[in-house]
């Protein structure tokens, strides 16, 4: 990819989706960033925070911005793994079994309240997002292209909730936390609400093969030996951490290396450099990590346990 083709092709088409979602996403750039990068990375996204803030709407805005096949799933203690996979039904006209979609068969899939269901469904969903396929019946059919889910998760003590496990949490490539408006930006929501909903607004700039474009373009960033090195480095740091009784694991490690790829895409470069990594590394790594009790009783947390390992890791020169 020459540094042409990225003005020309790729960074027209991320401005263009960032402009539409900001339409009704106020206030919260770096998360549609972020929301981006995640998607040109093929990875999952998660959004940790209370009711409210917009997460829905962040989904919907991505959905109608990039023409993406879009379906939500409420995710309380009575969905079944059917209700995401799909389920057979008899046709007594055909004398035979049809398949019958679930709600994760879509190209955007958002996955509402996910610590409030069972361990069953959960199961059904890691599947979907690991594999981009579901198995009904022995059947494996394999999902569209590109396939994204973005979840949501209320915080841990809110009625009905329950801890995700460490296996679930490291699928998704990145935890995005949305938080209160400030006072400009809400008093913006107030006035984009009082005519049309601000969602009518919002127009379809690219399509699916822009999105795999985009994503094979990161694809091909150059990377040098000593990023690798570097990430190699944090990952390692975490480890051997103190602190921590769960450091990143090579999943993370790839996941570090595949949206720091897709920073330096919407940065205007063609390779990554180590900012792209310490830009990224927090929301990568964050839900990644265990503190120990004693850390957790010192007040730590993990953002200031993963700042603190990027301080002490030096940069290489690019």
């Amino acid at each position: 990819m020459t540094e042409q083709t990225l003005r020309n092709q790729i960074l027209p088409m991320a401005t263009e989706i960032i402009g539409e979602v900001k339409k009704v996403i106020i206030g919260k750039d770096d998360i549609i960033i972020k929301t981006l990068l995640a998607i040109i990375s093929r990875g999952h996204i998660l959004l940790d925070d209370i009711p409210g803030v917009g997460k829905t709407t962040l989904a919907l805005a991505f959905s109608k911005s990039m023409s993406l096949d879009y379906k939500r799933m409420q995710f309380t203690p009575d969905v079944l793994p059917a209700d995401v996979t799909g389920f057979s039904v008899y046709n007594k006209q055909s004398g035979q079994f049809e398949y019958k979609e679930g709600a994760a068969v879509c190209s955007l899939f958002l996955a509402d309240e996910i610590n409030r269901t069972s361990s069953k469904t959960q199961s059904a969903l890691l599947e979907v997002m690991e594999e981009g396929a579901v198995t009904v019946d022995g059947v494996t059919r394999t999902l569209p292209k590109p396939y994204i889910v973005i979840a949501t998760q209320n915080p841990i003590g809110s009625i009905g909730t329950q801890m995700l496990p460490e296996s679930q949490l490291d699928r998704f490539i990145v935890r995005l936390s949305m938080g209160y408006p400030d006072l400009d930006s809400e008093i913006q929501i107030l006035k984009s609400k009082e005519n049309a909903s601000p969602m009518s607004g919002i127009k379809t700039v690219v399509n699916n093969r822009d999105i795999i474009i985009m994503q094979n373009a990161a694809d091909n960033v150059f990377t040098d030996d000593k990023i690798y090195r570097y990430i190699a480095e944090l990952a390692g740091a975490t480890r051997n951490c103190p602190q921590l009784k769960l450091g990143i694991s090579p999943r993370g490690t790839v996941a570090v290396c595949s949206i720091s790829k897709a920073a330096a895409l919407l940065r205007g470069r063609n390779y990554v450099i180590p900012d792209d990594v310490r830009y990224i590394l927090g929301d990568v790594a964050e839900h990644r990590i265990l503190l120990t009790a004693k850390a957790k009783a010192a007040g730590l947390d993990s953002k200031i346990i993963i700042k603190d390992i990027c301080a002490r890791t030096p940069a290489p020169k690019i």
